[in-house]
């Protein structure tokens, strides 16, 4: 059997984007050919994606891939857990600036942020660089800014302070609750949800879900990552958002149409326009 569940039923009513995710990576060692992935997605109503690269190496894939695939956009940085890796931080940082200028199909530096789970106390201080330099790149090339944020909601917001955010700013795979998702909004953020807003368990978050406006609510899938119900455990792939966005139309109250045009019409203005 596949580690890729089944296409799902459900064609969305409005397309929408995924602003998130990672066709690049394989997992279990399987993973869909790109044109295989965007097919897939455009089935059910998912026409385009964003691509996210996380290191040197995905980061060059993403803008390479985003000039072959009219349908894909790229987002470039270094994960907060690969900045402590680097013995010249700073030359890995150069790399990403002329990436993240490379041409208008790379629209964003990302995913940067914090990450206190997997990495400990000796890498922080490499991760708060590292931050402050995608968030001066993002503001100097008018670029969107994508957060990664893991067990460091405080401190992402004291450096976003001190730093002042960009005019335009994603939290990734937002993970709070509903006090935390108020802050975020009162300094101009859309918030991404992702496959982790359908499980069981994920009580505060669909608590923050329905408190975001409509105008500031995204989708993602974190593919292959993140995977929604019915299907955790398996590989997540674009096509199968309709899953996560049938959850939040459900939370929210709102029309599962309704939803999706604002989702699409949300991404646009996250990402500097249409393409």
């Amino acid at each position: 059997m596949s580690s890729f569940p089944p296409v799902p039923d459900l064609v969305l009513p409005h397309p929408v984007v995924d602003n998130h995710c990672h066709l690049d990576i394989g997992r279990d060692g399987e993973s869909l050919p790109v044109e295989d992935a965007l097919a897939r997605a455009a089935s059910v109503g998912v026409t385009r994606v964003v691509q996210v690269g996380c290191d040197l190496l995905s980061a060059r894939w993403a803008v390479e891939a985003s000039a072959r695939h009219p349908e894909m956009i790229a987002a470039v940085a270094l994960h907060p857990n690969d900045a402590p890796l680097h013995d010249d931080l700073d030359a890995a940082l150069d790399e990403i600036e002329r990436l993240a200028t490379a041409h208008d199909r790379v629209r964003a530096v990302g995913e940067t942020g914090l990450d206190f789970f997997r990495t400990g106390a000796e890498g922080i201080a490499a991760q708060e660089y590292s931050f402050r330099r995608h968030v001066d790149i993002a503001k100097r090339h008018d670029r969107t800014l994508q957060i990664h944020d893991r067990d460091a909601h405080d401190a992402v917001l004291e450096l976003l302070d001190a730093e002042g955010v960009p005019d335009r700013w994603v939290m990734h795979c937002f993970s709070g609750d509903a006090t935390f998702a108020r802050a975020c909004l009162d300094r101009g953020a859309y918030l991404s949800f992702a496959g982790t807003v359908t499980l069981k368990n994920a009580g505060d978050l669909r608590d923050a879900l329905a408190i975001v406006p409509r105008d500031r609510v995204l989708v993602e899938t974190d593919a292959p990552f993140l995977t929604p119900a019915p299907h955790r455990g398996r590989l997540n792939s674009p096509y199968l958002i309709p899953h996560t966005l049938a959850v939040m139309a459900q939370v929210r109250g709102d029309d599962l149409g309704e939803l999706c045009a604002a989702v699409d019409a949300n991404t646009e203005a996250a990402f500097g326009g249409s393409w």
